[in-house]
């Protein structure tokens, strides 16, 4: 057993534990994200039907910080962070709170397929500004012209829609930057600067989910107050936090933590596909061709996307490139 020190508390954590998950390899945590990273959404879309979009956002938001709370209880991280770093997390739970509200707010007015597509044209663009390439370059014409492809059939009839897709996507780029000071924090820890394996992105984002919801209940707790009187749409509602804002996120992590950022970043480009076949299975979404065409054409830009801290990595095989700890995050480090 090993054990970490904070605020006087001691976590131990068993290395058998630790062994069973590094035998695990690490593109199973990612074919976990996933899964559940639009598979939770689609739930939320059923939930729809009885909740109005606000609440059911509201639902996942608060059912993901309570069940952080119990598991990390992420406050304590409060009492080691400079006053810096806490409006950091300040600021990330405002972008979880309204990056959240904003998507659930697209796929009651688009297929998620194409929300989707539409939040990945911010990681091919912030992609493309760290790394001034032609190959990046390439990528980002392509998928813009995806995106393009998408948004051509359906812009007339649902504006509004696209006004929250790509609203969403400002704040996921937003939040991909946050997540990189989040994921460079070094928590002081009794007079030494030191990154502490158990303050992980888990805590400081359980922190923010914390604040997400406080700042998402004076719009959404009223939507959400029938679930209430309704148990089972209540355990629905959790149903969605745990798929898309917990299972996920720790998933992420764990794939991150393993993969070098080259491959991490290919893998990424099956993330739309993924959309693109539980809206078809779960919610009867069938797409056109020019959605396939356009979801071709986003998957083909992030997959061109080049690394090149991954790519050096990539050629060290025996040095695993440890990745940025924060949400979801899959997108945290590009």
């Amino acid at each position: 057993m090993y054990e970490c020190r904070f605020d006087g508390e001691h976590i131990t954590v068993k290395a058998a534990v630790g062994r069973r998950i590094a035998a695990l390899p690490p593109t199973s945590f990612f074919v976990v994200s996933a899964i559940f990273h639009y598979l939770g959404p689609s739930f939320a879309v059923l939930l729809f039907a009885h909740l109005s979009v606000l609440g059911v956002a509201w639902l996942r938001i608060a059912s993901a910080a309570v069940v952080f709370a119990v598991w990390r209880r992420p406050w304590r991280l409060i009492a080691a962070l400079t006053v810096r770093q806490q409006w950091v997390l300040v600021a990330m739970g405002v972008v979880l709170a309204g990056m959240n509200s904003l998507f659930y707010l697209a796929i009651d007015r688009l297929p998620l397929s194409t929300v989707g597509a539409i939040e990945f044209l911010g990681i091919v663009i912030l992609a493309a500004a760290g790394a001034r390439t032609r190959r990046n370059l390439l990528a980002l014409v392509l998928a813009v012209g995806g995106v393009a492809a998408l948004t051509n059939v359906r812009i007339v009839n649902e504006p509004l829609g696209f006004v929250f897709a790509f609203a969403n996507c400002a704040l996921f780029m937003l939040y991909v930057v946050l997540g990189h000071k989040i994921a460079n924090t070094k928590i002081v820890d009794r007079g030494h600067d030191t990154e502490h394996s158990a303050l992980s992105g888990i805590d400081q984002l359980g922190a923010a989910m914390l604040i997400a919801a406080l700042v998402a209940t004076p719009i959404g707790i009223g939507g959400a107050a029938p679930a209430f009187v309704h148990p089972t749409w209540l355990l629905w509602g959790i149903v969605v936090g745990l798929c898309s804002s917990v299972i996920p996120y720790v998933a992420d992590q764990l794939a991150m933590a393993r993969l070098p950022r080259a491959t991490f970043a290919l893998m990424l480009a099956i993330l739309p596909a993924t959309a693109t076949v539980i809206g078809l299975l779960v919610l009867g979404q069938v797409p056109t061709l020019q959605d396939l065409l356009g979801i071709a054409l986003v998957i083909a830009g992030v997959a061109l996307h080049q690394d090149r801290e991954g790519k050096r990595a990539a050629a060290r095989p025996g040095k695993l490139v440890t990745a940025p700890e924060s949400r979801s995050n899959v997108r945290a480090w590009l």
